[in-house]
């Protein structure tokens, strides 16, 4: 027997609900515990109007029905097409009645596919003011791999035109990752928090170079990191690195200006200032205390303006523009944002520079020309030195090398929302509906993409943004990637359980991440974690997308831990996860210490941490059972032994946690908190709170022992020692 519905603010309209479903808007959902919820009237006209769909009222409706069956038939050609390789597809095209049309394809390497025409008997439509027909063409299910173009040739009573549109032909799938065996391990790491002597206070791509070669003469296949994604250029910078300015481009607190050419270069004085803005911070490097990237970037600014003003050769300034022509207009814009950001500071901007598509802008460009041009060098110095991490973690062996981190979405005033703002739905949040853990639900204040503008746009925003981050890396991890799929939009002044879910073309947007991972020669890993419908999974699986399996996670209906051979083989497979204290902390029930002392339990302390014991009893006589863990065990021998036991599952991937190899217990975020917890600001220390550098790690024992175990439980000592 269903599940009666839980009432919105008022029974949906029938007209109101064909709307929705049209613009793939949800009028009702699933909720955790297994209840059919209707979505508010309220909360569907909302989103309908971020959506660029008025639908105020009966009259805006319909009005909204009648064009969403015509907006098709305005079109010559569909705004873009994507299609898998292999497979053919019919592509309407909408003309005047009676006039003539043939569509071809001109693919990117300069070669052209006519299409043939087949017999399409609909009717033709008025459409405002013009009787217009359908013709249908068909997709050769040969086409390569690429983005290519139609071209529909028109051909009227008094005239002929001709009208373009994008042509994406996707990977079926991504192949196994290039790992030269069968399965692969890496490390885990918040860039940030790992410092060296050298480091300004915050761990920076010099320090994530040490670490590639570290890990890759150990044998690692991959290092996972943070997303580095630029924050913002002055003021306070936000420590949340899934709370961006944009996902396109580097933090430039990552770059160490020492590693730059021309800071060996510079003259006494100029070398002076530099040294200078460095001791100012290099302090911090051995306190354990939490991150100040304001001061770092301070610092960091100084010296970085400094080098920025030396002379280049010829060949560096060559190699400059080069960078700047290839990441084109969208760099340049971000550049611009960044250079505004800094004129004005705290204050508002002028009202007509808010908008990116004013006239004042140019004008904008050209008075801040000269820190554009700064803001642009920043960008290709980053790219500079990441590009020697990953260079760095290739030849020391690494399959895959650097892995980058994908957030969700951008902060709500961000260069992205600036500079794309028709990409953006506004006066909306992203989030996620309430659940077991959030029963308020939860509300991350990212702006969503709009679908209709990503598809008019064939998809820019994505596929530049992937182009971007690929660049010098072998993966990626797309974090909450039911983004892809479906996003839980909360309109603004509504609480988070008041949001609904928006539907996105999930064939065009993987196809889209498959297509530049393929170029880039690239593994996709997506965070499928928590509600994720059985069919995404298989779907991700069959376009050669890894998943996530977190072993706090797996368990059975029963509530004890999955058996390793019956976890997944398509992932990365991990112990934990950010939001989790380290093992040896959730393992010394350190989450719910914190979470007790910020008031963030929802149960009797007692009761969680009766789970917690519970929890763990069961995991250690799953161990046992394994034959991974003695009777007498150390702490140290438990985390490898959790570790083991997440090596005996199929997975394909294995990742180890930097924290777990160093004996940290405290936790990097812990959700629900902003200032009440020192999030994304923890530096690299052991169990005792004591700071741990990039010079101590190749002497530690713990890591040491807990690598060993993991490439023993792999059987891939012997790979390390040819």
């Amino acid at each position: 027997m269903s599940t009666p519905p839980t009432a919105g603010d008022a029974t949906l309209p029938p007209e109101l609900c064909r709307l929705a479903d049209i613009h793939g808007v949800a009028t009702e959902f699933w909720d955790w515990s297994g209840r059919r919820r209707e979505v508010s009237v309220a909360t569907i006209r909302a989103v309908l109007s971020a959506l660029g769909v008025p639908a105020d009222d009966d009259e805006e409706v319909a009005a909204g029905l009648e064009d969403a069956e015509v907006a098709p038939w305005r079109r010559v050609l569909p705004a873009c097409v994507v299609v898998r390789e292999g497979s053919s597809r019919e592509v309407a095209a909408h003309v005047p009645d009676g006039s003539a049309v043939a569509v071809a394809v001109e693919l990117e390497d300069g070669g052209t596919v006519e299409l043939e025409q087949r017999e399409d008997l609909t009717p033709p439509l008025e459409v405002d003011g013009v009787r217009t027909g359908r013709a249908t063409f068909v997709l050769p299910a040969d086409l390569p791999v690429g983005w290519h173009e139609l071209v529909a040739r028109v051909h009227g009573a008094d005239d002929e035109s001709q009208v373009r549109a994008p042509l994406a032909v996707t990977p079926e799938r991504l192949p196994e990752p290039r790992l030269g065996t069968a399965r692969g391990w890496g490390v885990m790491a918040q860039l940030y928090s790992v410092r060296s002597a050298a480091s300004w206070g915050i761990g920076d791509l010099a320090d994530l170079t040490e670490l590639t070669g570290l890990f890759g003469d150990l044998g690692a296949d991959f290092l996972l990191v943070n997303p580095l994604h630029a924050a913002e250029p002055v003021g306070h910078m936000t420590p949340s690195p899934y709370l961006p300015a944009t996902r396109r481009f580097v933090n430039p607190i990552y770059v160490r200006p020492e590693e730059i050419r021309e800071a060996a270069y510079l003259t006494g004085p100029q070398r002076a200032l530099v040294d200078w803005a460095a001791e100012e911070v290099r302090a911090a490097n051995t306190v354990n205390a939490p991150i100040d990237r304001d001061a770092v970037w301070a610092a960091k600014r100084e010296a970085l303006g400094v080098i920025h003003a030396a002379p280049r050769s010829r060949s560096r300034q060559r190699a400059l523009e080069r960078f700047r022509a290839e990441e084109g207009q969208g760099l340049e814009d971000f550049a611009l944002w960044c250079a505004l950001k800094e004129r004005y500071a705290d204050r508002p901007w002028p009202r007509e520079l808010q908008d990116i598509r004013s006239p004042h802008i140019a004008r904008a460009r050209r008075e801040l020309a000269e820190r554009i041009d700064f803001y642009v060098w920043l960008q290709w110095v980053a790219d500079s030195q990441l590009a020697e991490a990953q260079r760095q973690a290739k030849t020391s062996g690494m399959g895959l090398g650097v892995m980058h981190d994908l957030a969700v979405g951008v902060h709500p005033d961000s260069a992205d929302t600036w500079t794309a703002p028709e990409a953006f739905a506004h006066g909306i949040g992203v989030g996620a509906p309430p659940d077991m853990y959030n029963q308020q639900g939860q509300n991350w204040s990212q702006p969503p993409w709009r679908p209709a503008a990503l598809e008019s746009s064939a998809y820019a925003p994505l596929r530049e943004m992937v182009r971007t981050v690929l660049r010098h890396a072998g993966a990626v991890r797309i974090d909450h990637i039911m983004g892809l799929f479906r996003l839980w939009w909360i309109p603004a002044g509504m609480g988070a359980d008041e949001g609904t879910y928006v539907r996105y073309d999930h064939e065009a947007m993987v196809g889209v991440l498959l297509l530049e991972a393929a170029r880039a020669g690239a593994t996709v890993i997506g965070e499928d974690l928590g509600t994720v419908e059985p069919w995404v999974r298989e779907y991700l699986a069959e376009r050669g997308v890894l998943g996530t399996s977190v072993l706090w996670f797996e368990k059975d209906d029963d509530g004890w831990p999955r058996r390793p051979e019956d976890l997944r083989h398509d992932v990365l497979a991990t112990v934990g996860t950010h939001d989790l204290p380290p093992a040896a902390g959730y393992l010394a029930e350190e989450h719910v210490d914190l979470r007790r002392r910020l008031g963030l339990l929802s149960q009797p302390v007692e009761e969680v941490r009766a789970e917690a014991r519970l929890e763990r009893e069961r995991l250690v006589a799953r161990l046992r059972e394994a034959g991974l863990l003695p009777e007498d065990h150390t702490e140290r021998e438990l985390v490898e032994a959790l570790h083991a036991y997440v090596v005996g599952s199929p997975a394909v991937l294995v990742g180890v946690s930097l924290t777990d190899g160093v004996g940290e217990r405290r936790a990097q975020n812990q959700p629900g908190t902003d200032t009440e917890y020192p999030n994304w600001k923890l530096p690299l220390a052991d169990g005792a709170e004591q700071v741990v550098m990039v010079e101590d790690l190749p002497g530690s024992v713990r890591l040491d022992s807990l690598v060993t175990a993991v490439r023993r439980a792999l059987g891939a000592d012997d790979r390390l020692a040819s």
